[in-house]
């Protein structure tokens, strides 16, 4: 799946509810509703935790370079392999970076052009 860009934000536990709630009235009433996507964080304090500045910079370098592997990467980054694949798999699992298993290797993708920041005021 391509997806030109990756929202990311911060809304409260309240505000979530309150929009899976109006969703959840939309669609018993038969309206449509639109599909959003994103990653949503409860604080700015919890982002800064998972987005760190290291993790940005290998989802900015697996865009930018292609890494043919996860091994290729963490040379690229000057990293302890160990410590990439733990990234890697922080962010597969919060849906930003795709990992494609082959027989020999694990290949990081970004499939996303742009990531947005959305926090409400």
């Amino acid at each position: 799946m391509k997806v030109k860009k990756v929202k990311i934000g911060i809304k409260t536990t309240r505000e979530f509810l309150d929009e899976a709630r109006d969703v959840m009235e939309r669609a018993i009433k038969g309206e449509k509703v639109k599909k959003t996507t994103g990653v949503y964080f409860e604080n700015l304090s919890d982002m800064r935790k998972i987005l760190t500045e290291k993790r940005l910079e290998a989802l900015k370098t697996i865009k930018d370079k292609k890494p043919e592997s996860i091994y290729r990467l963490a040379k690229i980054l000057h990293r302890d392999i160990k410590n990439v694949i733990q990234d890697l798999e922080y962010l597969h699992n919060l849906g930003l970076v795709e990992l494609k298993e082959t027989e020999k290797k694990t290949i990081p993708k970004v499939n996303y052009e742009k990531i947005l920041l959305e926090i409400a005021v």
